[in-house]
């Protein structure tokens, strides 16, 4: 079964445990897509299947939180809730990334 852009979005972004955080090109390179950076983003926010796909662990490479379409201050207490440390709207990659 060939599965959509946007499911295999999906599938990987249910693959970031709680207290961690992955980035939307972490999750273009595991679909195999590396230049879909903007691609995943758009998929995630149409995430039809949150909370059980939890796009709110998906940040910019920067380590800022990115958006969300429940807003970015809903997504930082969704990550804090979580234990993710969160300091000038940043989050430590190295500490709380998949890498």
């Amino acid at each position: 079964m060939m599965l959509s852009f946007n499911e295999k979005v999906y599938r990987a972004a249910k693959k970031i445990p709680r207290g961690k955080v992955a980035t939307y090109q972490w999750i273009a390179r595991k679909i195999n897509n590396p230049g879909s950076v903007r691609a995943v983003g758009n998929a995630l926010h149409k995430n039809p299947y949150a909370p059980h796909v939890p796009c709110h662990r998906v940040v910019c490479s920067d380590g800022r939180l990115g958006g969300f379409a429940g807003g970015a201050g809903k997504k930082e207490k969704l990550l804090r809730r979580e234990g993710v440390s969160i300091k000038n709207k940043r989050i430590d990659l190295l500490k709380f990334g998949l890498g």
